[in-house]
């Protein structure tokens, strides 16, 4: 189920939500979002390879102008640290959420990535985040529902 979710959550971001024309310019990350739900559902070990999964999937996607495994390792990094559930549902959420990014660039910049810079960093990190925080109560609930690891049944 996990997985379906996640090759969902990719159809759905590459032929609709990429193509959105939100103001200021980003777009949501539902992959992310679909991956914490499971996560949190799932506990850390399946977060992490349920997270490599998606990330080798997100890797592999046309188009692709980034380094293969460079999202597989941030997506297998933060599927780990949701399945934690750092101090709550959604602390984890809000952090995962917040950290995802900010790694992935972090990544790009450790292996020179040219299209790494503060001005655009600057721009689309805080509108990405934004947005994947508007959209996470819904995703994350669709996914993991009650079963995410801390909330009762």
């Amino acid at each position: 189920m996990a997985v379906l979710a996640v090759i969902a959550a990719l159809l759905l971001q590459l032929t609709v939500v990429n193509r959105l024309s939100l103001p200021a310019g980003g777009v949501p990350d539902l992959v992310l979002l679909v991956l914490i739900g499971v996560a949190l559902s799932r506990g850390p070990a399946a977060g992490a390879v349920i997270g490599f999964s998606a990330g080798v999937l997100v890797d592999l996607t046309p188009p692709t102008a980034h380094v293969l495994g460079q999202y597989a390792f941030v997506y297998a990094l933060i599927g780990y640290l949701a399945g934690r559930g750092i101090g709550g549902p959604v602390w984890t959420v809000v952090l995962c959420v917040l950290a995802a990014p900010l790694l992935a660039a972090g990544v790009a910049w450790l292996i020179a990535d040219p299209r790494v810079s503060s001005p655009a960093l600057a721009l689309t990190l805080p509108v990405t985040t934004v947005y994947s925080l508007l959209l996470a109560p819904v995703v994350v609930w669709l996914v993991a529902g009650d079963r995410a690891r801390g909330v009762p049944a």
